[in-house]
């Protein structure tokens, strides 16, 4: 187990049943972002990787 799994694990008990926007995801992150500046690249990285969905990897 990835110690992330212990924050996803959290955020599918406490807001699983939620249904919720990509722009409000979109929101979130950037908020996070602008508290925690440091995790920039991560959350970038994140973000490129869930909007490319099933798209090629090498494109």
């Amino acid at each position: 187990m990835y110690f992330t799994d212990r924050g996803i694990e959290e955020l599918q008990k406490r807001r699983g049943d939620e249904e919720v926007t990509l722009a409000w995801v979109a929101d979130q992150l950037q908020a996070f972002v602008d508290v925690q500046p440091e995790f920039e690249v991560a959350v970038e990285r994140l973000a490129t990787w869930l909007a490319r969905g099933d798209d090629d990897p090498d494109d």
